[in-house]
């Protein structure tokens, strides 16, 4: 089954207690670009610069990504820096600078148009919706969001919502959309905004799957290392969206079965900075992790 997602390509400047790396790979469309190629061929949509190196387009281009989605223009690429308190409860941002990304338009080649599975990384609301014209059929489509198009973008936010299939959404964000404490009550309230499925993204404490008629709880993987945070919900939608698009089918134990493939996935993440750790965790790796997962939360 086809997967498309389309987001951002990015070089990260991150600074955790255990040190600094400048410039990394980053970038939504990055993480979930990698991550998913764990479980299916994936056909990427972004923007970078002429400073964007070779070697990390090799990468993409070893790991079954399909990058004539990926644009070059004349430019610096998308650049973000941030620093993370020591116990990881904060993270401060010392720069984003849009460079290419602030003119992103992106336009589908005919081979990514009629997906069987969309992702809708955070982006301007106008884009995503752009990209949703665009396609043709009746993907399987998922989207994120965050503060700052609720904020500005309500109406287009809104009518993103009652296009998409799932929505991936955190504690604050969900607060925010809907006026509603209650995390349950704000996560239904956005199920009758459009979305089937609704993904309640709650860090360190795992995610939270609404379904039809019920719910699902995934804690995220106890782990000794804990490097860099970064990306981590974009490798959750990687693996979650990928498991979805091996399946080829979605159904309330495909969906279970993708939560905890996205939490699997996002632990080996955020052991090492940017997306090394995923240069060397193959498949085998990644079920051994899942039977963990299961054996914690078993009786």
């Amino acid at each position: 089954m086809s997967l498309v997602v389309v987001g951002s390509v990015a070089f990260d400047d991150v600074e955790t207690r255990y040190g600094r790396r400048n410039p990394v790979l980053g970038g939504s469309a990055a993480y979930f670009s990698v991550v998913a190629s764990n479980f299916t061929a994936v056909n990427m949509v972004a923007v970078v610069g002429d400073d964007f190196p070779d070697e990390h387009v090799d990468f993409f281009k070893s790991r079954s990504i399909d990058i004539r989605g990926l644009e070059r223009k004349p430019g610096k690429t998308f650049f973000w820096s941030g620093k993370y308190a020591d116990d990881f409860s904060t993270r401060t941002t010392l720069a984003t600078h849009l460079n290419v990304f602030a003119d992103f338009d992106p336009v589908l080649p005919e081979s990514y148009r009629s997906p069987d599975f969309l992702f809708l990384a955070n982006i301007h609301p106008a884009l995503q919706l752009k990209v949703l014209n665009m396609v043709e059929g009746k993907p399987f489509v998922a989207g994120d969001t965050m503060n700052l198009w609720i904020d500005a973008e309500p109406v287009l936010l809104k009518e993103l919502i009652s296009r998409v299939d799932l929505l991936t959404i955190n504690d604050e964000e969900v607060r925010l959309l809907t006026g509603e404490f209650n995390l349950i009550k704000a996560g239904r309230m956005i199920q009758e905004m459009g979305p089937k499925y609704l993904i309640l993204k709650k860090g360190e404490h795992g995610a939270l799957l609404f379904l039809e008629d019920s719910l699902f709880f995934t804690p995220a993987i106890p782990l000794e290392g804990f490097v860099d945070p970064t990306g981590a919900g974009d490798s959750f939608a990687g693996g979650f969206m990928g498991h979805l698009a091996r399946k080829g089918t979605v159904d309330a134990q495909t969906l279970k079965e993708a939560m905890f493939y996205g939490a699997v996935v996002a632990s080996f993440t955020v052991e090492d900075y940017s997306l090394e750790r995923h240069r060397t965790v193959d498949y085998a790796q990644i079920e051994e992790r899942f039977q963990q997962l299961v054996d914690f939360t078993t009786l």
